[in-house]
């Protein structure tokens, strides 16, 4: 079985990695070429393109870098047709993937989408195309569903699989004396600064993140450094004030006493850890123009969004500054009423989506579908 992965972002690598792990489980012989990053090779992936050289954040920079999205996609065409697969898997990265995805279905090759554009929240007219070039759509959001039964199309809500992450995790976390040691931590209390992987985002939002950390001398701030993103890079933003750490953001959140978390995958991602978090969004102000008047949700992040409720807060564009954090990460504290009240939302989150097992579901619908 020859199959195409094309996983655009760093949570998208993440997920593809899991879920090629459980194909080459029950398929041992199957070959993979995909388009994503490290966890998609460590799992015998032979990579085309790493995610570091395909993710553009906001409408401007997609305009900005056009003649380079357009070129990738030219070659990610000619790629699949030299390659022959059986069948491509698309996991998120949208803009890119739906256009293969009409590409591959005129050329004949089973297509499948795991981890769904977000046609919830924008570009509802989308849901048609992913009926036409789709053979099997794959969701992980619980309300994703209502809106494909609207419209009469298939799809299945498998687990999420960020479930799956944390509990292959489970067995690789340390204890606190040991984090701290092994990274040359201090004895102070310990916050998780997730700045994103995408260099826009650190651009816009790490220096007002740093000055936080300035405000708090008796914190330890510490950055959850992309693989995509380099130290110089991100000392650049936070003037080289912050420890970085890198490949530790699970044992890092744990550890943490709270997290400050740009809106994405990662607030999900603490929220499961268990760490009160505020969430945080900056971009240009053309594309937060743009966005505002398309994007038709009451929540940025997923959290919120699953819960259908503000479990954490939102700091949004001009209501991202410093005096705000300062207000919103003291909430967050020991001892607060709003903590408290996170964590026990956090335990309904965990309920609402269910337990681990969506990769290997996944991975099996994907197996038995090719006979």
């Amino acid at each position: 079985m020859k199959i195409y992965v094309i996983a655009g972002e760093a949570s998208g690598d993440v997920h593809a990695a899991n879920m090629v792990r459980e194909i080459v489980r029950l398929q041992p012989d199957a070959k993979i070429r995909a388009w994503g990053g490290d966890r998609l090779v460590a799992e015998g992936a032979t990579l085309v393109k790493h995610y570091r050289d395909l993710a553009f954040m906001g409408f401007l920079e997609v305009v900005m870098n056009l003649r380079t999205i357009l070129s990738n996609i030219d070659f990610c065409k000619k790629d699949i047709l030299a390659y022959q697969p059986d069948i491509i898997i698309f996991i998120d990265y949208p803009g890119f993937n739906m256009r293969i995805a009409e590409f591959a279905k005129q050329h004949g090759i089973k297509t499948i989408y795991y981890i769904l554009p977000q046609v919830w929240a924008w570009k509802k007219g989308r849901i048609k195309k992913l009926a036409r070039d789709i053979d099997q759509l794959y969701g992980i959001l619980p309300f994703e569903k209502q809106l494909y039964d609207e419209n009469n199309i298939p799809m299945q809500v498998v687990g999420h699989p960020m479930l799956d992450e944390l509990e292959n995790m489970k067995g690789g976390l340390w204890e606190k004396d040991v984090f701290f040691k092994t990274f040359k931590l201090s004895e102070k209390p310990l916050i998780a600064v997730l700045p994103g992987s995408r260099k826009q985002e650190i651009i816009k939002m790490l220096p007002t993140m740093t000055a936080l950390a300035e405000s708090y001398p008796s914190f330890q701030f510490v950055i959850a450094g992309a693989t995509s993103l380099t130290d110089e890079f991100l000392n650049s933003y936070s003037g080289g004030k912050l420890q970085i750490i890198r490949g530790q953001n699970i044992n890092l959140l744990k550890h943490a006493e709270a997290a400050l978390v740009t809106s994405g995958t990662a607030t999900l991602e603490t929220a499961l850890v268990g760490t009160p978090q505020v969430v945080c969004y900056s971009t240009s102000a053309v594309s937060y123009h743009i966005a505002k008047n398309l994007v038709d949700i009451k929540y940025i992040s997923l959290v919120n969004l699953i819960m259908d409720e503000p479990v954490v807060t939102e700091l949004i564009q001009s209501d991202f500054n410093l005096k705000s954090l300062q207000i919103e990460f003291e909430k967050l504290l020991p001892g607060s009423e709003t903590r408290i009240q996170i964590l026990n939302d956090y335990q309904r989150l965990v309920q609402k989506l269910g337990g681990p097992g969506g990769s290997a579901q996944v991975a099996q619908m994907i197996v038995e579908s090719m006979g």
